[in-house]
């Protein structure tokens, strides 16, 4: 069994616990998926991670980006365990000195980072790299992308109006996620992988 570390919750029921986490303004607006420890135990299944594991400090709040609290906020956000690994590689990417989270956090502009899967990872997840990667339809390019938002709005104290001054925002910044279509790029462009300085992966 798991040992959970975040600070337990008790409310009347399923219903009253969906209702008090948009009240405390830890949601992005839509329903989620309670938390409960046995979910979260469940998410932290799909990782060989520890719980208290460290990814990183997440600005503006500069909050400590734990597996464990990942892990809720992927529950929440209606991921898959399988998907968990995904989510922590992209937070990962994002607190690298040279990705300037703080300024992606707090600007006025209406950005949100975009998580871009590239590997055999994507057929196994199913991700969508194709016709509507970035519309509806797929639980995995969905999900992931709202984990994201949802660990940069939680973790890390992204709250609209106060600390994110994006004067409009967009869509985008409920979930930003697609699988590179990698299969169908031209000889002449490389493959993310390659392009960051990986090897090509051998033909099939």
């Amino acid at each position: 069994m798991v040992q959970l570390r975040s600070r337990r919750l008790k409310v009347a029921s399923e219903e009253a616990a969906t209702g008090f986490l948009y009240e405390q303004g830890w949601t992005d607006g839509l329903p989620v998926v309670v938390p409960t420890p046995d979910r979260v135990e469940a998410m932290l299944a799909g990782t060989r991670r520890r719980p208290e594991d460290l990814i990183g400090l997440i600005p503006p709040a500069m909050g400590k980006a734990t597996v464990e609290k990942m892990a809720i906020n992927a529950v929440m956000a209606g991921c898959l365990p399988s998907y968990l690994p995904v989510v922590i590689a992209a937070l990962e990417a994002m607190v690298a000195p040279e990705f300037v989270l703080a300024r992606v956090q707090a600007t006025t502009n209406p950005v949100a980072p975009l998580a871009v899967v590239n590997g055999p990872i994507r057929q196994k997840l199913d991700i969508n790299c194709g016709h509507n990667a970035l519309g509806q339809g797929r639980q995995s390019n969905a999900t992931i992308g709202r984990a994201i938002r949802l660990i940069l709005s939680n973790i890390g104290g992204a709250i609209p109006g106060v600390t994110d001054m994006a004067t409009l925002g967009q869509p985008a910044k409920y979930t930003f996620c697609l699988g590179e279509n990698e299969e169908a790029l031209p000889t002449t462009w490389p493959p993310l992988h390659v392009e960051k300085g990986l090897p090509p992966r051998p033909a099939r």
